[in-house]
């Protein structure tokens, strides 16, 4: 037996579409955004950092293959972006800038080369942010001393989560504060 939602049947168990449309969008929420860390650190040096949209939040991953799930990091809020080491002063366009710490080096500690192709002050290599609705700017700022830096400008301050996963520090930033994206 069916559910007639509107002029049409819809079948015995089945969800009508919009109910289904609306489930999908319900979002996290409680993730806040006051600092999140994690003291681990690796040697495993970081390989590629990609970012993507969904529905709730946009989500940059920071690749390092082989690390396991103990990468340390620190992902904060700041007023500006300043590299570790010299502190230079590194623009981030957005209306908030936040600063991603990889306790891993973007080097190949053994010979010191460069593990992952960006430079110091330029947008994220092969990142593309056209079209997304949070995320607005990426800079590399680094690799200094075993930990790599990243200025990801964003477009207000809004909740953010860390997530380690194997070879992989995640780092989303919600659409919005409500639950609804």
């Amino acid at each position: 037996m069916g559910v007639t939602v509107g002029a049409a049947a819809v079948p015995a168990g089945a969800a009508p579409v919009a109910a289904r449309s609306a489930a999908a969008t319900a979002c996290p929420t409680g993730w806040g955004s006051v600092a999140k860390t994690d003291t681990s650190a690796t040697l495993t040096p970081v390989r590629d950092i990609r970012t993507g949209r969904h529905d709730c939040f946009d989500r940059m991953v920071i690749h390092l293959p082989g690390a396991g799930r103990d990468v340390g990091y620190s992902v904060r809020y700041v007023d500006q972006l300043h590299q570790d080491g010299s502190g230079r002063h590194i623009p981030v366009a957005g209306g908030a800038v936040l600063e991603v710490r990889v306790a891993a080096p973007a080097y190949d500690p053994e010979t010191g080369a460069a593990t992952y192709p960006a430079r110091a002050g330029r947008p994220l290599p092969g990142v593309n942010l056209a079209g997304y609705r949070t995320f607005r700017d990426t800079r590399f700022a680094g690799s200094f001393e075993g930990e790599t830096q990243i200025g990801l400008g964003v477009r207000a301050r809004l909740p953010f989560r860390v997530l380690q996963l194997d070879g992989r520090v995640i780092v989303d930033v919600a659409h919005s504060w409500t639950a609804t994206g």
